[in-house]
């Protein structure tokens, strides 16, 4: 049998079956129940330690509690957490004119989560074409990219070509989606696609939203030209181009702090950011833009209670200086190779591994699914194996594929202890039964 570090979980198990009972089945968890966390190990209940290669999907850049960003939060709460958004307050300016002079914006608009500000950049981008462009009402249209993930909202799900995302979610919302013409589907990467959906329906189209690197649907990165075309065709056909950096902006794809950067010398003009941008210690997500398409927002038609809080912008401020103060650019120049080269030399090695893409600090790899069935496993037994060797990740949704997305302030050895741990899953794992991998038969119920 392999040497296995996490073989007992029995407050683990006790909690899961609670949870399972009580709240809806809306997550397929690795069982991992989390007590605590820094830098980039994890501690459950039972006192297991895991190095974490799922960072919050690219939440803590920062590391887990960093003390800094926890200094700051703290010493806010001790002041005031939250005004009425009929008020202002004394952090919001600071936080306002610090994110766009730092990322060369004209104005920024505070929101909570993710998908919050995909669909807030949905409307943004319906009252610019309305507003500046002329499109006549109720006509406008948001071109996305397919096999996109912007959010899990109703409005963002209407965008999704993830027919298990989109079940029993219907009706959606029109002309929000990667569809055109007579029902032709535009790709990630498809300069010609793009181009066709232009000519035939640019008139009516306010709006590309798409992510610099499209993170569920694999870790695809875009290829040479693919962004600087995006920008040609934008402004050719009056067309917003809007960045979603959500899970993969600052630094997640490598040393410079928009993935869109990495790749690219254009700029959109609209940026969505979240996760990261706080450190993880709070939900901030902020939409950036000029100011000419900013101000096609009226008064009082967008906002939430918690947006720009006190707390969101003491924790974005400390957060932004962390990334800065403690150089973890460079940090991910220097690891980022040394862990998508380690992945690549495994997937040279081994049957298991079919494929490896990645960028920065950030890595996909596909799965023999053939070989897991023959042997009655899923990609699902692979998650536990490494849960059991003291890892902690995640597949990307149903299929064989996992995604490596470690804190940016992770070690070389700790990559390390990944790696080591993937490989003894690669010589060990067929060799064994399902149920001789430690949780298997105590949650089997999350193998679904």
């Amino acid at each position: 049998m392999p040497s296995f570090k996490v073989t007992s979980t029995p407050k683990s198990i006790e909690m899961m079956a609670v949870e399972q009972k009580y709240a809806p089945h809306n997550y397929t968890p690795n069982p991992i129940i989390c007590e605590s966390a820094l830098g980039s190990i994890i501690t459950d209940v039972d006192g297991n330690e895991y190095v974490d290669f799922n960072d919050a999907y690219s939440a803590c850049n920062a590391g887990h509690c960093h003390p800094d960003i926890v200094k700051a939060v703290k010493e806010q709460y001790d002041k005031i957490a939250l005004p009425s958004r009929g008020f202002t307050h004394a952090r919001y300016a600071e936080f306002c004119k610090t994110l766009c002079e730092l990322f060369g914006f004209e104005k920024v608009l505070t929101v909570n989560g993710g998908a919050e500000a995909v669909e807030f950049a949905i409307k943004l981008s319906r009252s610019w074409g309305y507003v500046k462009k002329g499109i006549a009402p109720n006509k406008a249209k948001v071109m996305m990219a397919a096999k996109n993930f912007h959010g899990r909202t109703l409005g963002v799900t209407s965008g999704s070509t993830n027919e298990t995302a989109r079940k029993n979610y219907g009706p959606f919302i029109p002309n929000v989606g990667p569809y055109y013409g007579d029902g032709k589907l535009l790709e990630f990467n498809d300069v010609e696609g793009l181009e066709e959906c232009f000519k035939l329906e640019g008139k009516e189209i306010a709006a590309f939203i798409v992510e610099s690197v499209q993170g569920e649907a694999g870790i695809f990165t875009p290829t040479p030209g693919y962004l600087e075309k995006v920008r040609e065709l934008c402004d050719k056909y009056n067309v917003l181009w809007v960045a979603d950096e959500i899970q993969m902006g600052t630094y997640r794809c490598g040393p410079k702090r928009w993935a869109y950067e990495n790749f690219s010398d254009v700029k959109p003009d609209v940026l969505i950011t979240a996760k990261s941008i706080s450190g993880g210690l709070y939900p901030v997500s902020v939409v950036l833009s000029s100011a000419e398409i900013m101000n096609t927002i009226e008064p009082n038609t967008h906002g939430s209670t918690f947006s720009g809080s006190p707390i969101a912008c003491a924790a974005t401020i400390a957060a932004l200086k962390v990334y800065e103060d403690y150089k973890i650019p460079e940090h991910v120049a220097e690891v980022g190779p040394y862990m998508l080269d380690g992945l690549r030399a495994l997937c040279d090695k081994y049957p298991l591994i079919t494929g490896v893409r990645g960028c920065g600090l950030i890595a996909a790899f596909d799965l023999d699914g053939d070989l897991l069935e023959a042997n009655g496993m899923t990609c699902w037994h692979v998650i536990m194996f490494l849960r059991a060797k003291g890892i902690a990740a995640k597949n990307l949704h149903h299929s064989p594929m996992i995604r490596y997305c470690p804190p940016l302030v992770i070690t070389k050895e700790q990559i390390q202890i990944g790696l080591d741990a993937l490989e003894d899953c690669c010589k060990e794992l067929l060799l064994m039964k399902p149920e001789d991998i430690p949780g298997v038969k105590e949650f089997h119920y999350l193998s679904h």
